[in-house]
């Protein structure tokens, strides 16, 4: 060596940490699309599998499986029913009737203190499509956020 010592210039430093910095520019937004598409994901599957449980209740209530007053729409007064399970009538030993192992909790839901029942918005059998209210009974549920989906559909109307 001649006099000058081995290492780098504040030049390839700064020019190193200008790669590093544009990297993550492009990384970071990618990353966060990937975790949003997984949370929708898991949305629609949560959706699913709810809105079918909901449906073969009510399948049930109609097979006379499920006790029903008059007057009344077949459909179950809360969700937490269906993981708690109904008397089967035409069972002698009245077993219960499970149509889920666990309420699915909404992905998007940002309060973790929430019930995972309490993280759905329900709509009502009498209520309008257009303007879903809660009611005696839950004919559908859906996720109360107004933010847009990546498909461009607010996820309040999946």
């Amino acid at each position: 060596m001649t006099g000058r010592q081995a290492g780098f210039t504040l030049i390839e430093l700064l020019v190193t940490l200008a790669i590093v910095g544009l990297l993550a520019t492009i990384v970071l937004p990618v990353a966060q699309v990937a975790s949003q598409r997984e949370r929708e994901a898991e949305l629609r599957r949560a959706l699913h599998d709810i809105r079918q449980a909901i449906d073969a209740y009510h399948q049930a209530s109609d097979d006379g499986r499920i006790p029903k007053e008059a007057g009344t729409t077949g459909y179950p007064a809360d969700l937490d029913i269906l993981v708690e399970g109904v008397p089967d009538q035409r069972d002698p030993d009245h077993h219960k009737i499970f149509f889920l192992r666990r309420l699915p909790r909404n992905p998007l839901a940002a309060d973790p203190d929430l019930a995972d029942a309490a993280t759905w918005a329900k709509r009502s059998y009498a209520s309008e499509a257009d303007a879903p209210q809660e009611g005696d009974d839950v004919y559908d549920v859906y996720a109360p956020q107004a933010r847009l989906g990546l498909n461009g559909i607010p996820y309040n109307r999946w």
